[in-house]
């Protein structure tokens, strides 16, 4: 089984959780996107959802395919979320980002009675931070808040290059208009006192650690999908 295959099934198994008639947040990444597919011919045989997107990537793909998008705005209260990681461990914190909508993701998430992380085995980890953790920063001020960012790192024992996402074209922009900061510390033995320390930082906008929203993560292997709850 290939990685398309694996986010297929964990995609097909996170599909089994959407009831009719749900208002539904609708993540962003490559295993969403698997989700949208399947939603979309459940959809075009008569299944009724409400969608929510968190990127206007998502809400391309859903327009292209026929999936009904309402805004946040609209629908400010959902049923469920449904949303991929870049890591995930065995208490159900993620990183997320990878495709800088994580501001929106983390809204989106937080307005939902539930969040059902879909990602195959390769996400999976002991301890957070392998994948580069992004932090979505206002432009204003952007060095002086990198500065802020390194202090908290260096306070809580980590360290690693700090730079500026890039595009084909210059800087990466959010949705938002904010830039990305991509850290590379490594491993990030107290993901929940980062995430605090990174809240009280001005210039940051949001950051890809999910902690507290996750309330399941059906993960797809070789030989099928499996359901992680929190340890």
């Amino acid at each position: 089984m290939d990685a398309r295959e694996m986010k297929i099934k964990a995609a097909a198994a996170a599909l089994e959780y959407v009831e009719d008639g749900m208002r539904l947040g609708i993540g962003t990444g490559s295993t969403a996107e698997e989700f949208v597919r399947l939603l979309a011919e459940k959809v075009a045989a008569g299944f009724r959802i409400e969608g929510v997107p968190t990127s206007e990537r998502t809400a391309r793909l859903c327009l292209e395919l026929g999936v009904s998008l309402k805004s946040l705005d609209e629908l400010p209260e959902l049923d469920l979320t449904i949303d991929g990681a870049d890591e995930v461990d065995g208490q159900l914190r993620l990183i997320k980002g990878g495709g800088g909508a994580l501001l929106r993701e983390k809204i989106v998430a937080a307005a939902s009675k539930r969040m059902i992380v879909i990602a195959d085995e390769t996400k999976v980890v002991d301890v957070l931070g392998a994948f580069k953790l992004p932090i979505e920063v206002n432009p204003f001020g952007q060095v002086a808040t990198r500065i802020a960012i390194e202090k908290v790192a260096s306070r809580l024992g980590l360290s690693g290059d700090i730079t500026v996402r890039q595009s084909h074209d210059g800087a990466f922009l959010t949705d938002g208009g904010h830039l990305i900061l991509d850290a590379s510390f490594g491993r990030i033995p107290d993901a929940d006192a980062l995430a605090g320390e990174l809240n009280a930082i001005p210039g940051v906008v949001e950051h890809g650690l999910f902690i507290g929203i996750a309330s399941l993560a059906i993960i797809a292997g070789p030989q099928g999908a499996r359901t992680l709850t929190a340890s």
